[in-house]
């Protein structure tokens, strides 16, 4: 007989909790909301369910009163999602960083919440909001399994090679120092879809993934597992960002701070007023970006020919360590939807046997496809990138 059940899919910040309800094993979202402002004297709760949105704002000092309201708005009269909370057979919980202890999903037990505080300062803007969100669904929904899936485990199947850093050996062994990655359980997701898309098997097929959004990495895929990424002890590294800057000669952080400006300053400029933004001086969302570029704006041109450069070099370095490249993924909000920008990255490609079909990469737009010439050694893909229905996967999967 065929399991079935409900996957509550939550992702928890320090003010925010995102949710969605899966019916497994169909893979079909029954609905999703979000309750904001966490913490603050008015939160507000929306929900999108049966082609209806439903919003109110309610008191929200914590996460287990969010939780609350979560339930409230799951079993709503107006647009119920479910119809009473036993109906929620499992809870998957969006993690950021497992350090090197986890390679897979996982149950959550006492042991796991531990190695999540553990992590606290590899991760400290989200492990904490994580470890709250997981105990507010715990005392939520005491009775089914809580499984969470982490964004670093993905990646640790890296060698050595790729993710230790040419400083003292110490610097790893004391202070935990190394590429551990992000962006994993979206990697994965594509990675896996991709092969269905083309009919092939993972285990011979390698794929080079490009997650591209505000926050963007990417990662080499060889047989099906991650053995190297863009990001790296921090989601700081690697390609230029919407507002990070990603790799930067690391002298430069001396250089200003010899100038003047604090360590606090400096960290804040790298990681929220760099990339597209402090290249173009006008914004990080693309969408705006390319309608200043058609105006002849020349520094958001150049910073859209930045951007595009950054994912270029690690596509062709990855290329290099790869055996071969199957297929080359595009994901993420620009990676989907910025079609200008897929022809910006792929030109010049050419000479690595990736070659695209420019019309119809633009006829494809933001579809699920192959968008390469038929001549292609690599096939060129459009794979939108689904990181909730992942986890809704691997909750199902470890609960029974």
């Amino acid at each position: 007989m065929e399991k079935k059940g409900k996957v509550l899919v939550v992702n928890c910040g320090s003010s925010s909790l995102k949710y969605e309800v899966y019916s497994m094993p169909e893979e079909k979202s029954l609905g999703k909301g979000l309750a904001e402002r966490i913490g603050e004297s008015k939160g507000m709760i929306s929900q999108k369910s049966c082609g209806k949105v439903i919003k109110k704002e309610c008191e929200m000092p914590d996460h287990i009163t969010a939780f609350k309201h979560v339930i409230e708005f799951l079993t709503s009269q107006d647009c119920p999602i479910i119809k009473n909370v036993s109906e929620i057979s499992s809870v998957g919980h969006r993690l950021v960083h497992g350090g090197e202890k986890y390679a897979d999903s996982v149950v959550i037990n006492n042991d796991v919440e531990k190695v999540i505080e553990e992590n606290i300062e590899l991760a400290p803007l989200h492990n904490p909001a994580n470890l709250m969100g997981i105990r507010a669904a715990k005392n939520a929904f005491p009775d089914i399994p809580h499984v969470g899936v982490f964004d670093t485990a993905y990646h640790q199947t890296l060698p050595a090679s790729a993710y230790m850093y040419g400083l003292p050996r110490e610097y790893y062994t004391k202070y935990r120092i190394r590429k551990y990655g992000f962006h994993g359980t979206s990697h994965r997701y594509v990675a896996e879809q991709a092969v269905k898309l083309l009919k092939r098997s993972p285990d011979n097929t390698n794929i080079i993934s490009c997650h591209l959004g505000n926050g963007a990495s990417i990662t080499a895929i060889e047989n099906g597992k991650s053995i190297d990424t863009s990001m790296g002890f921090t989601p700081l590294a690697g390609l230029v960002m919407g507002t990070r800057s990603g790799d930067i000669d690391p002298q430069i952080i001396f250089y200003l701070a010899e100038r003047g400006l604090s360590l606090k300053e400096i960290s804040h400029t790298l990681n929220k007023k760099s990339g597209l933004l402090g290249l173009s001086g006008v914004s990080n969302d693309l969408r705006d970006l390319e309608l200043e570029a058609e105006k002849g704006n020349q520094k958001v041109i150049d910073a859209l020919e930045v951007y595009a450069y950054s994912i270029r070099k690690y596509i062709g370095s990855y290329a290099a360590n790869l055996y071969k490249v199957d297929i080359l993924v595009f994901t993420g909000g620009i990676g989907e939807n910025g079609w200008r920008m897929r022809e910006r990255i792929c030109h010049r490609l050419e000479n690595l046997g990736i070659v695209m079909d420019y019309n119809k990469n633009r006829e494809m737009g933001s579809k699920m496809g192959i968008i390469s010439e038929p001549y292609s050694h690599t096939a060129i893909a459009i794979i939108p990138t689904n990181e909730e229905l992942q986890i809704a996967k691997d909750a199902f999967a470890l609960s029974y």
